[in-house]
């Protein structure tokens, strides 16, 4: 099951990046088959490779995980922007999130 799981959300992530297999590969300095090798099922990624591949979305580990997020990408990347806000502008930008979700 968490195989299954961690070989559809490399294979989402990297899709959404718009990257294929063989650069991704090439961009985590592997074969070229090696992103095929996960995703295909006939491998996992190692701790270390696993941390190299969430680096290589900009999400953390616990995003990776994180079932209901679809865009864990996005997500961290708005809270990296969001810390930078001051007070005010971080409650206009709860209120206009609030109108959105209405």
């Amino acid at each position: 099951m968490y195989e299954d799981f961690v070989r559809d959300r490399i294979t989402q992530l990297r899709l959404r990046k718009g990257v294929s297999e063989y650069q991704m590969s090439y961009d985590l300095g592997h074969s070229r088959g090696y992103v095929y090798n996960i995703s295909s099922g006939k491998a996992l990624p190692p701790l270390k490779e696993f941390f190299c591949i969430c680096e290589y979305f900009e999400i953390t580990p616990a995003e990776f995980f994180d079932e209901k997020t679809q865009n864990p990408e996005l997500i961290s990347k708005a809270l990296d922007g969001m810390k930078q806000l001051s007070e005010s502008d971080m409650l206009m930008l709860l209120g206009i999130i609030n109108r959105l979700l209405k």
